[in-house]
């Protein structure tokens, strides 16, 4: 009995660590476009064109690897469609984001709509001989896929570019005040282009991981709102991508306890657990909002207005 409980403990913390790694990439990738001074809503979009993209690519290739390259791509090529409307036409970037997103779903919708049902075999865990045998510590420090282990490296070396490199930086001082980094040589619009990129890039690939090894299947929305989830994250994380990998994980852990709660035997209603990610997400939306003067001191001074060259 002690076993079966180990086990299915150690079942629900690698599900904690799936379910958190779509959130990461995609935090991290809003995190750096906001951090360029540039509100983009069209995360939830971007991730679904990731995810039928990723899909599509293996059942033709046959390679996850392919799938997460093109991934990245289709969603840097949806965000390149978002730049161009708020850096050149100068479009509100609320507005322009929020019609990325329905965009998006649309688009996963038609091109994924002969996919689904389609088997395919998706990127499998690592086991590391010797290591990943170890009662216990084995399968939740070395039992995870690759992408896991990368997400942990995405944190750090954000962390990284933010605080210490020269680029980063200059990525802060844009987003702090564009029109001083203008004033002293910045290329403040290609730096904005190139964080938006970014950011749908990765908001590609955690698309991509929800398709090819969260489920793995392609389904219409099957991001479920997770986009949404992310851009609260960056709130939450107060733009600090340390704290954003806490937050995912927080989160990852209430969306696992929705699916696992009944099967160990508590009576609650499906339909309320179902709404647990997303009532946790408002809630902890209106506790930070709450510290008014934290998220002015942290948030990026020119996030969401507009720049113009004079």
């Amino acid at each position: 009995m002690i076993g079966f409980e180990v086990e299915t403990l150690i079942a629900i913390l690698l599900g904690v660590a799936r379910g958190a790694t779509p959130l990461v990439f995609a935090a991290i990738g809003e995190l750096i476009t906001e951090k360029s001074g540039v509100l983009n809503l069209g995360v939830e979009g971007m991730m679904l064109v990731g995810a039928v993209s990723g899909f599509i690519t293996v059942v033709v290739t046959g390679s996850p690897i392919l799938g997460f390259f093109a991934a990245m791509l289709a969603g840097a090529l949806l965000s390149s469609l978002f730049a161009v409307l708020v850096l050149f036409l100068h479009t509100n970037q609320v507005a322009s984001g929020l019609s990325l997103t329905i965009f998006g779903i649309g688009l996963s919708a038609f091109f994924g709509l002969g996919y689904i049902g389609t088997p395919i075999k998706g990127l499998q865990a690592i086991h590391i001989s010797g290591l990943s045998d170890i009662a216990i510590i084995g399968p939740l420090v070395f039992g995870h896929d690759i992408m896991v282990y990368l997400a942990f490296v995405l944190v750090a070396a954000t962390a990284w570019f933010l605080g210490k490199s020269r680029w980063g930086m200059i990525l802060r001082a844009v987003g702090e005040s564009h029109h001083a980094a203008h004033a002293i040589g910045y290329p403040v619009v290609a730096i904005r282009f190139a964080a938006i990129l970014f950011g749908g890039a990765m908001c590609g690939l955690a698309g991509a991981y929800i398709s090819l090894i969260y489920t793995p299947m392609w389904a219409e929305n099957m991001t479920a709102g997770r986009g949404w989830i992310a851009l609260a994250l960056v709130v939450f994380a107060t733009w600090k991508p340390g704290r954003a990998l806490i937050g995912a994980y927080l989160f990852g852990g209430v969306t696992i306890l929705q699916l696992n709660v009944q099967s160990l035997g508590v009576d609650v209603s499906a339909h309320l657990m179902n709404m647990l990610p997303y009532i946790a997400t408002i809630l902890v939306l209106v506790l930070i909002s709450r510290d008014e003067t934290k998220i002015r001191l942290n948030a990026p001074a020119c996030l969401g207005k507009p720049f113009r060259a004079d």
